[in-house]
């Protein structure tokens, strides 16, 4: 913009004695002085809806008012209202604490976002929510786990059944000789004992043999306790 700068020191010519050619205010002079100012004029910003050209700056000395994050009317921003605004949408989106995830890129979101202290995160693991009547999930980061298959303490209950299809037993019974049931020993045949007799018989076996087993069901190992899952990149905001 061109200021106005006076060509003429028309108070001067005042100062001069009377007939001096120089205290004539001559039409050239008025002219230039008119020109200069209409000049300045032109160059200038208009006070309603004002069209800037170039790069617009305060002037030297002077600060802008920075507006309030908050104020939505149509004040003229300074470049700290906008760094303010775009760092509170920045900790708004990603506080401190924050996970970013990325399913393809492993660049620290440091160079990504542009803002922030970042550091990989959870690395083989995955996220479960905060539960605070659970001892096992009521404190941030808490780990726990096992991609090995861990075998639960239980019991196993086994039933057998064996059925007798019956069998029979031959007694030798040499010379008639039987044993009487009082005594025990042995009676001649005809001798008319008519009671019970205890026939002693040699001992068998039923030949029965009985398995019993258990059968088993599930997998244990390595990697074998390991829930359907898919690898991403996760990284922490610490600063």
């Amino acid at each position: 913009m061109t200021n106005y700068v006076k060509s003429t020191d028309f108070a001067a010519k005042d100062a001069l004695a009377s007939g001096n050619a120089g205290k004539i205010v001559k039409g050239t002079e008025i002219d230039t002085e008119f020109n200069n100012i209409a000049t300045a004029v032109a160059t200038k910003a208009d006070t309603a809806s004002p069209t800037f050209t170039g790069t617009p700056s305060l002037p030297t000395g002077t600060t802008g008012v920075t507006q309030s994050t908050s104020d939505d009317s149509t004040k003229l921003a300074t470049t700290a209202f906008v760094q303010d605004i775009a760092d509170a949408i920045k900790n708004a989106l990603y506080p401190v604490g924050s996970i970013y995830i990325n399913a393809t890129n492993n660049t620290n979101p440091g160079t990504l976002l542009g803002f922030g202290t970042w550091t990989a995160f959870g690395a083989g693991r995955v996220m479960v929510g905060f539960n605070s009547s659970d001892p096992l999930f009521d404190t941030a980061e808490e780990t726990g786990g096992s991609k090995d298959a861990i075998v639960v303490s239980h019991t196993h209950t086994a039933t057998s059944s064996v059925t007798d299809p019956g069998h029979t037993h031959t007694v030798n019974n040499t010379g008639g000789a039987h044993h009487s049931p009082l005594t025990n020993s042995p009676v001649a045949a005809g001798s008319g004992f008519n009671g019970v007799l205890n026939m002693l018989t040699g001992s068998i076996t039923t030949g029965i043999t009985v398995s019993t087993s258990n059968s088993t069901t599930g997998s244990s190992g390595t990697n074998a306790n390991l829930q359907p899952y898919i690898t991403v990149y996760m990284w922490k905001r610490t600063a």
